[in-house]
């Protein structure tokens, strides 16, 4: 053995040297955040729909500034014309522009389809969790309230209160909220009597946690996944609902528009004048496509167990 060899025993060890390109550098664990938009972004049809929904939003927003007359401007030159240069969604009757109530309709829609779910959402979430939580006195009668909403007739509440709102949106979206959101709420419910029993739970009470607080910061976020996913089936719920009162004579009326009132006019018109009907109706469907879209991929990015979304 040489000299070099003795003195150099780690250089020229028995142990082979190691590679370097077998080392790997430990994962930078992602967020919660993170995992679900991967998770959403590799669901086709959501990611399209989510396009979808972004143009209808910024055609809302920017569609005023592109329009050439206002959406109560009357044309007495161009009475149930088709789309023009001029019009380019065209004419009714009257000598609206389409092109403007269609914007301003779909504004309507988009407030009270926001509004509504927001508040539905919010009072479910709130009035489920407590039920749950409390238990006793209160939670009978939260289910007794529930149970009473869930075989009235709400449509016929609906129409006859909205026919002596003269027509306001927000009257509209505020019934709407009403008689909407003891269904989420009977779920929410069920959901958190199991949420209830939890260690955390348990151990904020002990250590003398309010019940509100433990509501609001324990049980709340955990059903997070839920409330995203029913806020989004909501919009589509009641643009349908808002769309269905308008179509009947029930909601928005004139001179305020929506998405259902254009429908319904232009329903009597599809033979003679068929664009009254199907600019709006190919609105609203690419609104409610894409938001039954969009919340079928949140509730695949949001759900562990779901193997749609792929792994993160």
């Amino acid at each position: 053995m040489s000299t070099t060899e003795m003195l150099d025993p780690l250089e020229h060890g028995d142990n082979p040297p190691i590679d370097q390109t077998t080392i790997r550098t430990p994962r930078k664990r992602l967020s919660k955040f993170q995992l679900y938009s991967r998770r959403f972004m590799r669901n086709r049809p959501a990611v399209a729909g989510a396009i979808i929904f972004v143009l209808i939003v910024l055609f809302a927003v920017f569609g005023p500034f592109t329009q050439q007359y206002d959406h109560v401007e009357l044309d007495f030159l161009a009475l149930s014309d088709g789309p023009s240069s001029s019009h380019w969604f065209g004419t009714n009757n009257a000598g609206n522009d389409l092109y403007a109530q269609v914007v301003v309709g779909l504004q309507r829609s988009l407030m009270i389809a926001l509004t509504v779910s927001l508040g539905t959402t919010a009072l479910a979430a709130i009035v489920g969790t407590t039920a749950a939580y409390f238990g006793g006195w209160y939670e009978r009668i939260a289910l007794l309230v529930i149970h009473f909403l869930m075989v009235v007739p709400t449509f016929l509440v609906l129409a006859m209160i909205s026919n002596d709102s003269g027509g306001d949106w927000r009257i509209i979206a505020l019934m709407l909220v009403l008689v909407s959101w003891f269904f989420t709420a009977r779920t929410i419910w069920t959901l958190s009597l199991s949420i209830r029993e939890r260690e955390y739970v348990a151990a904020a009470r002990y250590m003398g946690v309010g019940g509100f607080r433990i509501v609001l910061r324990h049980m709340l976020p955990n059903i997070g996944s839920l409330l995203i996913i029913n806020f989004t089936l909501g919009v589509v719920a009641a643009v349908q609902a808002e769309t269905g009162l308008s179509f009947l004579g029930f909601g928005v009326k004139a001179p305020d528009v929506s998405l259902g009132s254009l429908i319904g006019v232009g329903a009597g018109t599809v033979t003679s004048s068929p664009w009254l009907f199907y600019f709006p109706a190919a609105v609203l469907v690419l609104l409610t496509v894409s938001m039954a879209l969009v919340a079928d991929g949140l509730r695949d990015a949001l759900d562990p167990t779901s193997a749609a979304g792929g792994r993160a």
